[in-house]
């Protein structure tokens, strides 16, 4: 009786070591079906579109380099201004004064100038008067410049912080924007870093224009990369003769960046990492998946660009049944 029982015992151990390999084997073994597509290089013509907003080109502080009583303002908000132009009239009574004694000490010069000739003056005395009169002069033009203030360019006034009598301090008086040309700061995804140079043409579309197309100029690439966002600065200038476009307006800009060859995918192929902006996708090697981290690149309507070192032609792309793949898991490729 023991020996049946040592007998069974055995036996019933042998088959739950037998069940656990069969179900561990069973695991290791799992086979995933998808369907893939092999790479090509597909030629495209490269463009992006990015959106931003327009700045005007210049846009500068009406601030006098004098404190004091603001006699006048000659502007409201949305006035449009001509270079040179009056925008501002500080109170005067500064520069007046100054006018007369400069004046005075011309008078004065002139008189010692002739008295030197006779020899009834000295070098001296004219070297005095002359210095006097010079630094004179350049007072009376800081005053007038800052008395009698002038717009530098033509432009539309965008703020106006001060009324007639305020006393003037601190906060600009007036803000002159240029509107006959504007500037945008764009954002490019890193990947295009080495197409863009200066000098190069682009478009711009908005909203409120359905119809039209806005040319523009990239003038500035700047040399550093965002390390947080992998995307690089570019200045670009948009001519605005007929002044419909105005600082601040939302629009998008167009840039074409001629034929190139690129690897395009459906976009549903895509995965995205479930907390984050990364993409992600998978390929198959060795009857395995691979999961690869891709950059995206340019869309077409249902397929889009992606980047990667591993994304090349030849390689052996999972475009069904990747939503139950995990990176090394063996794939069966469904035909």
């Amino acid at each position: 009786m023991k020996k049946i029982f040592i007998y069974t015992l055995a036996a019933l151990t042998l088959m739950a070591c037998g069940k656990k390999e069969t179900s561990v084997a069973a695991e290791e073994e799992r086979v995933e079906q998808v369907r893939t597509i092999v790479l090509q290089p597909r030629e495209i013509e490269r463009e992006i579109s990015v959106s931003t907003n327009l700045q005007g080109y210049i846009t500068q502080n009406v601030a006098p380099s004098l404190t004091g009583k603001i006699e006048h303002i000659y502007r409201e908000v949305g006035d449009r201004v001509s270079a040179g132009s009056d925008l501002v009239r500080m109170d005067q009574t500064q520069y007046k004064t100054t006018k007369i004694s400069m004046a005075n000490l011309e008078v004065e010069k002139n008189r010692i100038e002739m008295l030197l000739k006779t020899g009834s003056a000295t070098q001296q005395q004219y070297d005095q008067i002359t210095t006097q009169y010079n630094s004179t002069k350049e007072q009376l033009e800081f005053l007038e410049t800052n008395t009698y203030v002038k717009a530098p360019f033509a432009g539309i006034i965008s703020a106006k912080n001060y009324e007639d009598g305020e006393l003037y301090g601190g906060q600009p008086i007036l803000v002159l924007t240029q509107l006959d040309r504007l500037k945008a700061l764009v954002a490019i995804p890193e990947t295009y870093f080495p197409l863009f140079k200066t000098g190069m043409k682009l478009t711009l579309t908005s909203e409120i224009y359905p119809n039209k197309v806005f040319p523009a100029t990239v003038e500035i690439v700047y040399p550093t990369i965002d390390p947080s966002s992998h995307t690089f600065q570019c200045k670009i200038v948009i001519p605005n003769a007929k002044n419909l476009l105005r600082p601040g307006m939302y629009v998008t800009t167009n840039i074409g960046l001629g034929k190139a060859n690129a690897i395009v995918v459906p976009y549903q192929s895509v995965e995205k990492l479930v907390g984050a902006n990364d993409r992600y996708v998978f390929i198959v090697e060795d009857g395995r998946a691979k999961r690869v981290a891709v950059t995206l690149g340019q869309r077409f309507d249902q397929d889009i660009e992606i980047i990667a070192p591993e994304i090349k032609e030849g390689v052996e792309f999972v475009t069904t049944g990747q939503h139950k793949l995990v990176d090394g898991v063996k794939v069966n490729i469904v035909k």
